[in-house]
């Protein structure tokens, strides 16, 4: 029998064994998981992102460009809910699996994120084309296409879709929609969707970038929370093994005590 260790107990109530580091890990993420799934206030941080949105967009657009404007959005937490996978993830002990993945979104049925359709309806009555530039595979190019149209967004088609092919890193793909459009605005649950400098969170968390890049965030820049996953979370844990990473989670809960 393995040895249990006084841990979190899993999502389902039951002890984790001390070995089990990939369902301890999942257990750390539950209340995020929780928060952004079930609660009013996340509901509601949608809709007022993409009021804000509509407020911003609006006082770009006034600027001269010769170019037609554009608006980029990231997909994932961003315009589709994929809490329900999160939940099932947590569920089930498990952190994220990248065939699991694909089974959810081979399922086209992930829901609209608060306030989304109805802000990109918007901004093509304005006449932005709306890009998403997305980390999700090329494998994935059919059914987030299906999932994108089944819910009206506007634009859904393989000329606005930029999925990942070979790096997460996003710069590329805004410069290419740059080429040829006025990029009015940006919208996204990671500061990553904006700038790739936000990967390095080594100094202060990347707090004291946000700071120095305040006005042209408020400016341009729309971000939507996400607790669930994402660089933040990846700074402190790391690469490597759910061992690994649980690890490093644990270190920095104790040196907080010190």
């Amino acid at each position: 029998m393995r040895p249990v260790v006084a841990e979190p107990p899993s999502a389902s109530g039951s002890p984790v064994a001390a070995e089990d580091h990939t369902a301890l890990l999942s257990a750390q993420g539950a209340d995020a998981v929780l928060w952004q799934a079930t609660s009013a206030e996340a509901h509601r941080l949608y809709q007022q992102a993409y009021e804000l949105a509509r407020i911003r967009l609006a006082e770009n657009l006034l600027q001269p460009d010769k170019r037609p404007p554009a608006v980029i959005v990231d997909i994932d937490e961003t315009v589709l809910d994929n809490s329900p996978y999160q939940v099932n993830a947590v569920r089930q002990g498990r952190t994220f699996d990248q065939a699991e993945w694909k089974v959810w979104t081979d399922k086209a049925t992930a829901k609209a994120s608060p306030g989304a359709v109805e802000f990109l309806r918007y901004a093509d009555q304005q006449g932005c084309d709306i890009f998403y530039i997305t980390n999700r595979d090329i494998r994935e190019r059919a059914s987030t296409l299906k999932n994108l149209n089944d819910l009206g967004f506007p634009d859904a088609d393989e000329a606005h879709l930029l999925l990942m092919e070979g790096t997460s890193d996003k710069t590329e793909r805004r410069a290419y929609v740059s080429r040829d459009y006025q990029v009015v605005l940006l919208v996204g649950d990671q500061l990553r969707d904006f700038d790739e400098r936000f990967k390095d969170r080594s100094v202060n968390y990347g707090k004291d970038l946000v700071d120095a890049m305040a006005d042209t965030l408020s400016r341009y820049f729309i971000l939507l929370p996400n607790p669930m996953y994402g660089t933040y979370r990846d700074a402190l844990q790391g690469k490597g093994t759910d061992a690994e990473k649980y690890a490093r989670m644990r270190a920095w809960f104790e040196q907080q005590n010190r």
